[in-house]
């Protein structure tokens, strides 16, 4: 039998592609493992400074300690943004990625997981921790962690997308985080509003109902968006 006759090789699943893409990520990460903790250890050294600065008197950083925790989640994915693509448009694995027959915005997926897995995560990880050095009111630590477990992957998302409008420019450090901070903004109002109305005794739930619906949807779009703007710079 020649090699025209000979059965075409059957193409992986995508269930198979998004695990083989998965493996590789976290490999990189694990290899480049002081790079991926600068974002955690900024974002502790930053919520460390507010009891220094605040002092610890009780009534203090209890109000604040929501906002605080938010702020440092938020700027801990900020930092690794301009990384979700860089070094893959550097090596030109990101023009393997165009090329590849696996469908962009599932490869996208798995990169935005892996951000969030390696950013997000650990802080929400970290969040009883941080509650109990800003002294964060009684009870209010379930529906921290709630807001961030809803929150911060909408964050990982929007900031996918932004991140492939900018990674075609050769200079883009002060850009990105300008452009996808005012997309923040209703996340942080809504992540940080849900533990305050929970304070003053009103029920949280509408605005996580609110994060979970924005997250529904970003679950979808985000992944072809950010596909769609990685064709557009690289065409």
């Amino acid at each position: 039998m020649n090699g025209a006759d000979a059965p075409l090789q059957a193409q992986p699943g995508p269930a198979a592609v998004a695990a083989a893409q998965l493996r590789r990520d976290l490999r990189l990460v694990w290899a480049r493992r002081g790079d991926a903790l600068q974002p955690l250890l900024f974002a502790l050294m930053v919520a460390s400074l507010f009891p220094l600065a605040l002092g610890s008197e009780p009534g203090k950083l209890a109000p604040l300690a929501a906002g605080i925790v938010w702020v440092c989640v938020l700027l801990a994915g900020v930092l690794g943004l301009d990384a979700l693509y860089r070094g893959d448009a550097e090596d030109g694995t990101l023009e393997q990625m165009l090329l590849s027959p696996a469908p962009l915005a599932l490869l996208l997926a798995v990169r935005i997981l892996v951000h969030w897995l390696t950013t997000a995560l650990p802080l929400i990880l970290l969040s009883p921790l941080l509650a109990e050095m800003l002294q964060l009111g009684p009870g209010l630590l379930p529906v921290l962690l709630g807001s961030l477990l809803l929150g911060t992957p909408l964050l990982s998302l929007v900031g996918a997308v932004v991140a492939a409008l900018t990674v075609g420019l050769r200079r883009s450090g002060i850009l990105l985080p300008l452009l996808v901070l005012p997309l923040y903004v209703p996340v942080l109002v809504f992540g940080a509003g849900s533990v305050a109305a929970a304070a003053q005794g009103f029920d949280p739930a509408g605005a996580l109902l609110l994060l979970a619906g924005g997250l529904v949807p970003a679950l979808v779009l985000a992944p072809l968006a950010a596909a769609a703007a990685l064709r557009i710079t690289h065409a």
